[in-house]
């Protein structure tokens, strides 16, 4: 340990004390983080990333016991402070960016006004100037129209643009360290791109960073250094360049393998026609977020749609769920008129249609345990655990309630209750997008897999490119509410015949692997 660091931690223990049994989600940690460094995390969903960060701010959770032998941060010794001694220090010292940004912003007030209370709790310039200093924050994390968008709430913003008003948030208390948790998890690639450079901008400003992410193409471009957990111990601990170059651990191995991605090809053919959709158009007030857009999904077919935040991928995907209705164009599925009817028409289908929404948290009943929420979509007395095993989850999850659970573990359970009833089409928006590598990897092997023994067909929804480029026959290029390109999945991403494509690759992050 270093006296100049502006964290140090030695042996950090975490326990969770539930109703049933006690959880040590970290167990004795140890590491420091110099000023102006840049340290990242990685993991598996549920190995103490995320606790280990919350625990440097006094935000560890609702009935946790933090023990350390060392707990310092900013010089101060943390193990002594009271809540009210962490609420006077923690905001001028930490900038939190959490992963979950719908659930973190107040939906009750405007973005502005979300990046206006820090400017004014810091003290941060004089009342007078902070509307305009909101404004100026949007703008430097790559907010189009900031000014018409602080006049926002966050349920208007699309997922990227939710996550950039939030970085903007954490960035307006000036603080000391920006602890920053999966900071581009709900990004497309141009935009990750932008906030990636924006990050990097910052550190070689001086500032200090600890980067929380299961991307390792991502910690490659920003992290001097990584940290390894595993089951709530670290496991390995290098510079960034040793660690890609030569990894000790079985497990770093295993997650740098499942980061360089691999294509998952289909031996079987197209079938029928699932669900299509014809000439689609929706527009709200003046604007028309999709435009004349044509889906068509057969049995057995995995079809990627792919673009920027705010492209109106999401949007077709409510249009083909019938959550909302086109303002013209036709949906139908399995041969039946499924937009423009009444919802009583479209129930006897609805079990054949499921849906893996972006953020499973707001799409779960908060009262529900997981066990109640996957036995819905079940026949009666029909086994929860053996369908939770199969997305890489186990019994223990069963009692808990979806906020004692992970973003990867919360995103299994939501893809457990889709696959339950056996569908015919799954409608994935960013199903894999809060999942580490390792854990993606076996989530898209299993709708792989469920596509192969099940035809199910699957409209994946994604701005990871890789993810579509690994899983997907066919994909769909949308820009600005319309289809620029589409065609094989291999020959668009090999040769992309539009602008706005090649710009969407070019800006992939990938992870370079020293021999």
């Amino acid at each position: 340990m270093t006296e100049s660091a502006l964290v140090r931690v030695e042996d950090l223990r975490v326990t969770f004390h539930l109703p049933r049994r006690t959880v040590e989600a970290v167990r004795g940690v140890s590491f420091e983080i110099e000023p102006g460094e840049c340290v990242a995390i990685v993991g598996e969903s549920g190995s103490g990333k995320s606790v280990t960060a919350r625990a440097l701010v006094g935000l560890a959770g609702p009935g946790a016991r933090v023990d350390a032998t060392r707990l310092e941060v900013d010089g101060q010794d943390a193990r002594r402070f009271a809540p009210r001694d962490w609420r006077r220090f923690r905001g001028g010292f930490a900038g939190l960016v959490l992963q979950d940004a719908l659930v973190s912003l107040d939906p009750l007030r405007t973005v502005g006004a979300e990046i206006s209370e820090v400017l004014r709790v810091h003290g941060r310039g004089p009342r007078s100037a902070r509307t305009e200093q909101a404004h100026r924050l949007l703008e430097e994390v790559h907010v189009p129209e900031p000014e018409r968008r602080a006049g926002q709430y966050p349920h208007q913003l699309s997922g990227g643009l939710r996550q950039r008003a939030l970085i903007a948030s954490a960035l307006a208390g000036g603080p000391r360290l920006l602890i920053a948790d999966e900071p581009t998890t709900a990004l497309d690639a141009t935009v990750q791109a932008q906030i990636l450079t924006l990050l990097a901008e910052r550190r070689a400003a001086g500032e200090t960073l600890l980067l929380i992410s299961h991307d390792l193409a991502v910690v490659a471009r920003l992290a001097d250094r990584v940290l390894v957990m595993k089951d709530g111990r670290i496991v390995e601990s290098a510079t960034t360049r040793a660690l890609l170059s030569g990894a000790d651990h079985p497990y770093t191995r295993q997650l740098i393998a499942a980061g360089s991605g691999r294509r998952r090809v289909s031996t079987a053919e197209p079938g029928p026609v699932v669900a299509e959709a014809t000439a689609l158009r929706k527009v709200y007030g003046d604007r028309a977020v999709v435009r004349d857009v044509d889906v068509t999904v057969r049995r057995g077919e995995i079809v990627g749609l792919v673009g920027e935040s705010g492209s109106g991928k999401t949007t077709v995907a409510q249009l083909l769920f019938g959550l909302v209705e086109p303002t013209s164009g036709q949906v139908r599925f399995e041969g039946r008129r499924f937009s423009g009817v009444p919802e009583r028409a479209r129930r006897p289908l609805r079990r054949r249609l499921q849906f893996i929404a972006q953020d499973p948290l707001s799409a779960f009943d908060p009262r529900w345990t997981v066990r109640r929420i996957v036995a819905e979509a079940l026949p009666r007395g029909t086994a929860v655990a053996p369908l939770l095993e199969r997305v890489g989850l186990d019994g223990d999850v069963l009692d808990r309630y979806p906020r004692q659970l992970s973003g990867g573990q919360r995103q299994r359970v939501a893809i457990a209750r889709a696959i339950a009833p056996r569908p015919s089409l799954i409608i994935c928006d960013e199903p894999v997008s809060a999942l580490d590598v390792s854990v993606q990897a076996q989530v898209l092997d299993l709708l792989a897999g469920i596509r192969e023994s099940d035809g199910t067909a699957l409209l994946f929804i994604s701005h990871d490119l890789g993810v579509i480029r690994d899983l997907a026959d066919r994909v769909l290029v949308l820009h600005d509410g319309r289809v620029v390109e589409q065609g094989p999945v291999q020959a668009v991403f090999d040769r992309p015949g539009h602008e706005y494509t090649r710009r969407l690759l070019a800006a992939v992050p990938t992870l370079e692997v020293s021999a």
